[in-house]
């Protein structure tokens, strides 16, 4: 996995293989053009506060949050359209009042 810094958000770019493991469905064909849109909190309460809005306005969940392998804390689900989305909580970045994220240096 690779991250990009760009201007107050992150592109982090995984192989197909990793992303359908990371998403709780090992061994899925992805396919040509899969992704994950991800929204990072400050915490985990806004994670699970996050998770829940979404599952109640008819999200499916993929992967309920958890703690996860890289000391942060995520979960997955699919809106009603089947796209995949992340909520996380990363604790190694710095996201500002206004939700801009910020990589430290040497990542």
């Amino acid at each position: 996995m690779i991250f990009y810094q760009l201007d107050g958000l992150v592109l982090g770019l995984f192989g197909l293989q990793s992303l359908a493991e990371d998403q709780g469905r090992p061994g899925a064909a992805l396919g040509v053009g899969a992704m994950t849109l991800a929204q990072n909190f400050p915490d985990r309460r806004e994670v699970d506060q996050a998770f829940r809005q979404a599952i109640a306005a008819g999200a499916t969940v993929m992967k309920s949050p958890q703690e996860v392998f890289w000391g942060g804390y995520s979960g997955y689900f699919a809106d009603p359209d089947g796209h995949v989305w992340e909520v996380a909580h990363n604790p190694f970045w710095d996201i500002d009042t206004t939700g801009r994220i910020t990589i430290p240096a040497g990542e």
